[in-house]
């Protein structure tokens, strides 16, 4: 791993590095809450709650969260992409 960082500037490789701890922090609190209900996504989450098996309240605040997580690592993951791209060319 220490080679992908090779060249690079040290503000550089630590934005890098910041951007893809953020996004790997906002996967696994998504995913903490997914588990706490037993679904793979939001929209089985969404099901649950529709169909009283999950609690209204906590359960769509949660739901709300999981798709903020989810929205945000996108936004993340972006760009890391983009930020890689200029260093890389």
């Amino acid at each position: 791993m220490t080679e992908f960082f090779e060249g690079l500037d040290y503000e550089i490789a630590e934005e890098i590095e910041g951007l893809s701890r953020l996004a790997y922090q906002l996967r696994e609190n998504r995913k903490a809450i997914l588990d706490g209900y037993g679904v793979a996504d939001e929209a089985a989450l969404l099901e649950c709650i529709r169909a009283g098996s999950a609690t209204e309240h906590p359960g769509y605040e949660h739901y709300l969260a999981a798709r903020i997580l989810d929205g945000t690592r996108d936004a993340v993951r972006s760009a890391l992409a983009e930020r890689l791209k200029e260093v890389r060319t």
